[in-house]
C-alpha cells in the first residue's frame, strides 16, 4: 500500500526541512501544502521526492489538508497520513497510525496523546481546553464521548475514507468537523496511541484557550450550512 503524508505548514522554515526528512522515513511519500507563508517555507520544504503546492493566500490549517489530501490521491496514494509541520508529532508513531489500515481493521485511525502515553510539555490551560472541547463535541456534536483526544491532527485514512470526508472547515474547526463526519459515516475507525511534544513555540503557534469560542462558533455555523 503507498503511504503519502500530507503536512500544511505556515511559516515554517526553520523547522519543516526536518520534520519532512523524519516523516519521509515511514512513508512512500511527502506532500508539503505552503498556506501563504511569508518566509522561506515552501524553499525549506524541499527535498528528492517531496510535492511542495502553495497557497497565495493563507487560507487555514483545515485548507491546506484538503489541498495535500486531493494531491496525495492524485499521486496514488492507498493510505493519507496528517500530520503537523512544526515537529511536534513524533513521526515513529505513523507506522502505529498505519498498520489498523493495512490489516483491513480500520477505514480512519486517529493518533490520542491521551492514551496511555504523555503528551511532553503540556500545560493545564491545554488539557482544559481540550476538555472543553471534549464536552463540547459531546453534547453538541454528537461525537462520542469515548473518543479521547478531540484537535488531534495525527491521522491516518485510507483512500475510500480520504475521498469521501468531504470537510468544509477551513481553519481551526477542521478537526471537530471530521470527527462528527468520521463517527457519523459507516467508516471503521478507531485511536491508537501517540506521543505528542510541546516547545515554547508549538505552544505560542498552537490554539489559544479563546480559540475554543471560535472553534464552537465556526462549528454550529457549519451545522446550520449542511
Amino acid at each position: 500500500m503507498r503511504v503519502i503524508a500530507v503536512i500544511p505548514a505556515l511559516n515554517e522554515a526553520a523547522r519543516i526541512g526536518e520534520t519532512v526528512q523524519k516523516v519521509r522515513s515511514y512513508v512512500d511519500g511527502v506532500v508539503v501544502v505552503d498556506d501563504g507563508s511569508v518566509d522561506a517555507t515552501a524553499e525549506a520544504a524541499r527535498a528528492d521526492g517531496v510535492t511542495v503546492l502553495k497557497h497565495v493566500i493563507n487560507r487555514g490549517q483545515g485548507a491546506g489538508l484538503k489541498t495535500g489530501t486531493e494531491a496525495a490521491l492524485l499521486l496514488g496514494a492507498d493510505v493519507v497520513v496528517h500530520i503537523d509541520a512544526d515537529g511536534q508529532h513524533d513521526p515513529s508513531f505513523i507506522p502505529a497510525l498505519v498498520e489498523p489500515i493495512k490489516a483491513g481493521d480500520a477505514d480512519v485511525v486517529m493518533g490520542s496523546r491521551f492514551m496511555g502515553l504523555q503528551a511532553v510539555g503540556v500545560p493545564f490551560s491545554r488539557k482544559l481546553l481540550h476538555r472543553a472541547i471534549r464536552i463540547f463535541n459531546s453534547l453538541v456534536m454528537g461525537i462520542p464521548r469515548k473518543l479521547t483526544d478531540p484537535q488531534s491532527g495525527l491521522r491516518a485514512m485510507n483512500d475510500k475514507a480520504a475521498r469521501n470526508l468531504d470537510f468544509k472547515q477551513d481553519r481551526m474547526a477542521h478537526c471537530s468537523e471530521l470527527l462528527r463526519l468520521i463517527t457519523r459515516s459507516d467508516l471503521r475507525w478507531q485511536e491508537v496511541p501517540v506521543r505528542v511534544v510541546y516547545s515554547e513555540d508549538t505552544l505560542a503557534k498552537g490554539n489559544k484557550n479563546m480559540d475554543a469560542v471560535k472553534i464552537a462558533w465556526q462549528l454550529l455555523l457549519g451545522m446550520f450550512d449542511r
